[in-house]
């Protein structure tokens, strides 16, 4: 097999005269040296460091929403749970009285589990046709029943299934730590794939081939049961308020508790998005196909919009004591220990000598970057009001950054952040058109339908 497909092209080899030169090129480069001195010692990240960034970069915001703790996802990647519920309990703290409330994390994640199992197996039977080896039908096994998520799938979960303080459903060891319970649903899944799509393609009824995946979504229920606790149909609801003062509800739906203590209307929320790539035109709709959790549930609809309205639309949320849910690219300049997430924050290229630099739309369209953590604005620090800095809610403990909180600048939004929701009447006039018009439908494997 040869390195090009291409027959006019004659592949060239790493001859002994290539590495020859490459080993007796300037032996005592110092810059070099010092470089793999220091990387082998210490690491690249923190011999990319820039010591300069860490000092310049304050944590005070001139705006800040946040007075409670963070929560933590373990060893899961729940982050966008986590943050729709951090943006959720922030009203629900206020109705409650209580500052450090939590709702559970684990009672969302095990219907997201149960409605995407039932939505792969849906997608299953609507792909039967497709050749086993194509790409879509390859992707959508790759890719069965991970933890990630969206934000119109999280939108999903809580309007049919509803939420519950965290002491109705609390965390287990497999909902902490979800590895082995995934891989355990994915053989299941995956096996189940093939068994129905051998049904539909032998001719069986409508009704055979909903026995058999009927069949299959009980051994999930089964499953998730045994990992993560049964979710509750009913629970009873009673408190203490920080003021002291008890409080006794009886006994409540996880959807009548949701009804009571949460003043947003989640309908009237959309997810722009910063998408680069010229053929995806600012102020267009934007869907992916095969993207969503509960059939039937909110579709996936994103807007794209340029940046400056997007961090406009977010800085005027917080300022007006609101919370803005965001999903972006972390593992790009980013430091856990300090909580930074600063442009430049690590200079690679001047480490190795060699030009890294890429722009967003390079990185999107060449797999280099995408969203792939969801976390929540807190805070701004506005200068006659233009935003410098901005103050993250993490979901990974209180150990990193300011007891859990992070530090953004502006240079790192515009880099990394691929997507902001606000509400629905905060839209400016020229991207209302999108909010009706039939959205551009991008494939399942584009860059845009990556999982938070």
């Amino acid at each position: 097999m040869t390195a090009t497909s291409d027959p006019g092209h004659t592949p060239a080899a790493i001859t002994e005269a290539v590495v020859d030169h490459l080993r007796t090129t300037d032996p005592w480069d110092r810059a070099l040296r010092l470089a793999m001195n220091a990387v082998t010692t210490s690491g690249v990240d923190a011999s990319a460091l820039s010591r300069e960034r860490v000092v310049g970069t304050p944590t005070v915001m001139s705006e800040r929403l946040d007075d409670w703790k963070v929560t933590a996802q373990k060893k899961s990647g729940r982050c966008w749970l986590f943050s729709s519920l951090n943006l959720l309990r922030a009203s629900a703290r206020a109705d409650l009285g209580v500052k450090d409330f939590e709702f559970s994390q684990n009672h969302a994640m095990f219907w997201d589990k149960f409605e995407r199992a039932n939505f792969f197996l849906q997608d299953v039977v609507a792909t039967a046709g497709e050749s086993l080896d194509s790409r879509l039908v390859q992707f959508m096994l790759a890719e069965v029943l991970g933890d990630g998520g969206q934000w119109d799938m999280a939108v999903s979960v809580y309007l049919k299934h509803g939420v519950v303080p965290k002491e109705a459903m609390p965390e287990t060891e497999p909902s902490s730590d979800t590895h082995r319970m995934n891989t355990q649903l994915q053989v299941l899944l995956r096996r189940s794939a093939l068994e129905v799509r051998d049904l539909v393609n032998g001719g069986a009824t409508q009704e055979d081939v909903r026995v058999a995946t009927d069949q299959v979504l009980a051994e999930v229920w089964r499953i998730l049961v045994i990992c993560l606790g049964e979710p509750p149909a009913t629970f009873d609801w009673e408190w203490r308020d920080d003021e002291g003062v008890f409080h006794r509800e009886g006994t409540l739906t996880p959807l009548e508790f949701l009804d009571r203590h949460v003043d947003l209307d989640l309908t009237q929320y959309v997810c722009l998005v910063d998408d680069p790539r010229p053929a995806h035109p600012k102020g267009r709709a934007l869907t992916v196909e095969h993207l969503g959790n509960v059939v039937g549930g909110q579709p996936i609809r994103y807007v794209n919009a340029p940046m400056d309205t997007i961090k406009r639309l977010a800085a005027d949320a917080l300022t007006s004591g609101e919370p803005v849910w965001f999903g972006a690219d972390v593992s790009k300049q980013a430091d856990r220990t300090t909580g930074l997430l600063v442009g430049e924050l690590h200079d690679y290229s001047g480490l190795f000598g060699v030009d890294l630099a890429t722009t967003k739309e390079q990185r999107v369209i060449s797999g280099e970057s995408a969203m792939n953590h969801a976390m929540l604005f807190t805070g701004v620090d506005l200068v006659d009001g233009t935003p410098r800095r901005w103050r993250v809610e993490n979901s990974w403990g209180e150990e990193p950054g300011d007891k859990g909180f992070f530090t953004m600048d502006d240079a790192w939004f515009s880099e990394y952040v691929f997507e902001v929701v606000v509400r629905v009447d905060a839209l400016p006039e020229d991207l209302r058109p999108a909010l009706t018009e039939e959205p551009l439908a991008l494939p399942a494997w584009d860059p845009m339908g990556t999982l938070a």
